[in-house]
């Protein structure tokens, strides 16, 4: 690309003006346009100069007939430079977001699962939220190197996941900004029970040669929506359970224990939870009832929160039998009212 000229916020505001003006209009740039088009304030005698530079640094040109400017291949690509650096930057800047969200909720759900504890004196599990729901925002391809690329995925709630693609030819950046405009005007809004076959054909042969690329990247996607095995679940309290005999004398009790601990099967009971027809409200599960095998002694009460459309968590209560239905009632309403003015409250 030659050496690279630093270009004078000035210079930076026409350029992109007479850029989009022509790709708007399909027609050479004048002076005067551009004096209308940008709130420099210049008048059409610097605009002028500052054009003829422009055309001597090569970004524009002047096509025989007119007396407007049009740009050349490298005012394009000054151009689609630029507005790939303003997506990576809203990417940096909505991740930095999204994580210092992730850090406050996470002390919040780990202090709430403690209060519950302290409060009914049983175990308590809260998951963090998950969307059951996944639909995709956007997607930005990105090259790391010739056999590289990475799939920056932004799903509904902002949730971002990064997913490496290994490339079998190297993509150039022509290529890559064609592939981002493809995925990005086919999926945007999509959720993962819509890429069905059909789609993913039409999308492969819209690709043409590099439709390997769009496989693996599909790939990704689809890894990336599945609802997550890393499901995160605080706990606490899991030790009250040998406050009562009927647990504690069982080898019951240590199995309950080991649950909380491996938190495999506490995710399943989040996942069936939320899968339930009925997720919405209170849900308690006596005995046998459990969707858990471990709990069969017990009683398990659930509920689900909402953090937005489709994002949900579950709060659980485990605890003997003999438990005070009506306190753990409470105290679960109250809890999701708090979680509920919180969560909203941040929006």
């Amino acid at each position: 690309m030659g050496t690279e000229v630093v270009l004078s916020e000035r210079k930076t505001k026409i350029l992109h003006a007479i850029i989009k003006n022509y790709l708007e209009t399909g027609e050479p740039v004048g002076s005067r346009t551009i004096s209308k088009y940008t709130d420099l304030n210049l008048s059409s005698a610097t605009i002028r100069n500052e054009m003829a530079d422009l055309e001597e640094l090569g970004y524009i040109m002047q096509p025989h007939t007119s007396a407007g400017r049009i740009p050349s291949d490298k005012g394009y690509r000054w151009y689609v430079d630029s507005l790939m650096e303003e997506k990576e930057q809203e990417i940096i800047e909505m991740k930095e977001l999204v994580l210092e969200k992730a850090d406050k909720m996470e002390h919040l759900l780990k202090q709430a699962a403690k209060v519950l504890a302290t409060n009914t004196n049983y175990a308590t599990m809260i998951s963090a939220p998950a969307y059951n729901r996944n639909k995709l925002k956007f997607i930005q391809l990105s090259k790391v190197d010739e056999t590289q690329l990475i799939a920056v995925i932004v799903m509904e709630g902002n949730i971002i996941k990064n997913k490496i693609v290994t490339v079998e030819e190297e993509v150039d950046n022509e290529t890559l900004l064609k592939l981002n405009m493809l995925l990005n005007t086919s999926l945007n809004g999509m959720s993962i029970e819509e890429i069905n076959l059909g789609m993913i054909a039409r999308l492969k042969e819209q690709a043409g040669v590099h439709s390997e690329v769009i496989s693996d990247v599909l790939d990704a996607v689809g890894g990336a929506i599945q609802l997550d095995d890393d499901l995160e679940i605080y706990t606490s309290g899991a030790t009250n359970i040998f406050k009562y005999p009927e647990l504690s004398d069982k080898q019951s009790a240590q199995e309950i224990i080991n649950a909380f601990e491996e938190k495999q099967q506490l995710a399943e009971l989040v996942t069936k939870t939320l899968a339930s027809e009925d997720n919405k409200g209170i849900q308690v599960y006596i005995g046998n009832e459990t969707p858990v095998q471990t709990m069969k002694d017990c009683s398990v009460v659930t509920a689900t929160y909402e953090l937005a459309e489709g994002m949900q968590g579950t709060i659980g209560i485990i605890g003997p039998k003999r438990m005070d239905y009506e306190h753990v009632m409470k105290t679960l309403k109250t809890l999701m009212a708090e979680l509920d003015t919180v969560f909203h409250k941040r929006e």
